[in-house]
């Protein structure tokens, strides 16, 4: 097996340091807003794309990368606080979905006020568009490579 070269080892270590940092950096404006964290922000996201506000656990452990333990604690929490409920799936009484609420409809446009400029701040001020543009297209390259 061929080690990867210096140049790809430092684009991966630079990768792992800038996420690590701009996340840090947008959750730290979150909680100084009062906010919960990025993970709650991406089930309430998720679950208001969906044409009826729903998506199984499953659907949503795929589409945000959640490990099942961690949904389902994050979930109970979220409906402890009113933004989500479950309810049952139809035609199948062990399975549930996952359903937004109204309150979670809402904290998810106010939490938006604060993500969204802290985005802008912490990567689209530091990149041009061009930049961004192909920045976006090498991740996409990347992630696209997991289904090879």
């Amino acid at each position: 097996m061929q080690e990867p070269s210096d140049a790809v080892t430092d684009a991966w270590v630079r990768l792992i340091r800038a996420e690590r940092e701009v996340v840090g950096q947008i959750e730290a404006e979150l909680k100084g807003a009062g906010f919960p964290c990025l993970s709650w922000y991406d089930v309430l996201r998720h679950l208001k794309r969906q044409p009826d506000g729903r998506s199984s656990p499953k659907e949503i452990e795929e589409a945000l990368l959640f490990e099942q333990y961690n949904l389902s604690r994050l979930l109970d929490r979220m409906e402890t606080d009113g933004l989500v409920r479950r309810i049952p799936y139809p035609g199948d009484k062990r399975r549930q979905l996952v359903e937004i609420t109204e309150e979670g409809r809402e904290l998810q446009r106010r939490m938006w006020g604060v993500y969204g400029p802290a985005i802008n701040r912490f990567v689209g001020c530091k990149l041009t568009e061009a930049e961004a543009e192909q920045l976006a297209s090498l991740l996409l390259k990347l992630m696209q490579s997991r289904k090879d």
